[in-house]
C-alpha cells in the first residue's frame, strides 16, 4: 500500500480502498487465495479485507496448534466460520507441534520449529485444495522490525517474516505490512470487525510456547492457561483492560518453595506482564492497583494447586520486550 510510516496522509477507508483494488489488481477473476488465520488482530484484519476483495474465493484456513488461550479455538471457529463468505477450515495439530517442541528450550529455537511446522501443516491442507496461487497473511510493520528486516538487528524472529520455504508455492498478499497495531485496528474497524477480534490484546504467533520458559509440555500449557484467564477475568472485572495493551501471565520455568494446605509446598511462579503502549514499539509496565494483583494471585494460588507464588514484571520495553522470550 502507498502509506508512509507514521503519516496522517491516510484514512482507514482510503487505504481499504486502495488494498481492495490492489488486491483485485493481483488475484485473476479465477483465482483463489487462501488466508493464515490465526485468530488474532492481524490475520482477521488481512481475512475480511480478502473477503472484501475477492469473497467467496477466499480460504481461510485456521492451524489449531494447540498453543492458544483458554476457550480461544472455539471463540475463533465460531466467529470466522459465521462471518466469511468463503470456506473456512480448521486443521486439529496440537499433538504435532508437543511433538516437536519436546525436549526444546530455547526461544528462537522455539519460533522456528513453530514457524516451520506451521507452514508444514498449512501448506499440506492448502495444497490439498487444488488451484490456489496466493497466500495472505497478517505481517504487520513491528514484525518486520523486529526481525530484522532492512538491516535492522534481530530482536526476535517472527513466524510469518522472513521464515517460509523458497518451494512455499504460493505468492504473497501481504496487505498490512506498513501499518502499526493501532492502524490496523482502525482498518478493522472500518471493515466492520466484531469488536470482540477487534479489542483482543496483542497475541505472539508461537502462541503460549514463547509464555513457557524452558520445554513446553501439555501440564505446562494448562497451568499457564488457567492463570492467565484469571489474570484476564479479574483485569476486565476491573474495567482496566481498554487501559492496557498487553497483560498476561508467564510459566516462568522456576519453582519456589511454599505453603499448601499447611504443608511445605515446591511448585512453579507465575509472572504476570502488563503493559501501557501506543504501538508496541516501546511500552511502560501497567501500573496496575495493589487490590487488584492481590486478588489475582490469590486466585491462581488457591485455584491451581501446581502454583506456589505470583510475582509482577514492572520491565519496561526498552530495556525489555513485551514478551518474554
Amino acid at each position: 500500500m502507498d502509506k508512509t510510516i507514521g503519516s496522517n496522509n491516510w484514512t482507514p477507508r482510503e487505504f481499504i480502498e486502495q488494498a481492495v483494488e490492489q488486491i483485485r489488481g493481483v488475484v485473476g477473476p479465477e483465482q483463489r487465495v487462501v488466508c493464515a488465520l490465526s485468530g488474532g488482530v492481524d490475520s482477521s484484519v488481512v481475512a475480511f479485507l480478502l473477503d472484501r476483495a475477492v469473497g467467496e474465493r477466499l480460504i481461510s484456513i485456521f492451524v489449531d496448534h494447540g498453543l492458544l488461550r483458554k476457550g480461544e479455538a472455539e471463540q475463533v471457529a465460531g466467529v470466522f466460520s459465521s462471518h466469511l463468505k468463503g470456506e473456512f477450515i480448521q486443521v486439529d495439530a496440537r499433538e504435532l507441534f508437543l511433538e516437536r517442541l519436546k525436549e526444546v528450550t530455547d526461544p528462537e529455537q522455539k519460533r522456528r520449529i513453530i514457524g516451520s511446522t506451521f507452514i508444514d501443516v498449512f501448506k499440506e491442507k492448502a495444497l490439498s485444495l487444488g488451484n490456489v496461487a496466493f497466500l495472505a497473511q497478517g505481517t504487520i510493520y513491528p514484525d518486520v522490525i523486529e526481525s530484522g528486516s532492512g538491516g535492522a538487528a534481530v530482536i526476535k524472529s517472527h513466524h510469518n517474516v522472513g521464515g517460509l520455504p523458497a518451494e512455499l508455492g504460493f505468492e504473497l498478499i501481504e496487505p498490512l505490512r506498513e501499518l502499526y497495531k493501532d492502524e490496523v485496528r482502525l482498518v478493522g474497524r472500518e471493515l466492520g470487525l466484531p469488536e470482540a477480534i477487534l479489542n483482543r490484546q496483542p497475541f505472539p504467533g508461537p502462541g503460549l510456547a514463547v509464555r513457557v520458559i524452558g520445554e513446553v509440555t501439555a501440564e505446562k500449557l494448562s497451568i499457564l492457561r488457567e492463570a492467565d484467564a484469571i489474570f484476564r477475568e479479574e483485569v476486565e472485572k476491573a474495567d482496566l483492560a481498554g487501559e492496557l495493551w498487553q497483560f498476561f501471565a508467564i510459566y516462568s520455568g522456576v519453582s519456589a518453595v511454599g505453603m499448601k494446605e499447611n504443608e511445605r509446598h515446591y511448585g512453579p511462579v507465575i509472572v504476570l506482564r502488563a503493559v501501557v503502549s501506543e504501538n508496541a514499539m516501546t511500552a511502560d509496565w501497567a501500573r496496575l492497583p495493589f487490590e487488584l494483583l492481590a486478588r489475582v494471585s490469590n486466585r491462581i494460588t488457591g485455584e491451581i494447586p501446581d502454583v506456589s507464588r505470583v510475582v509482577y514484571d514492572i520491565t519496561p520495553k526498552p530495556p525489555g520486550t513485551i514478551e518474554w522470550e
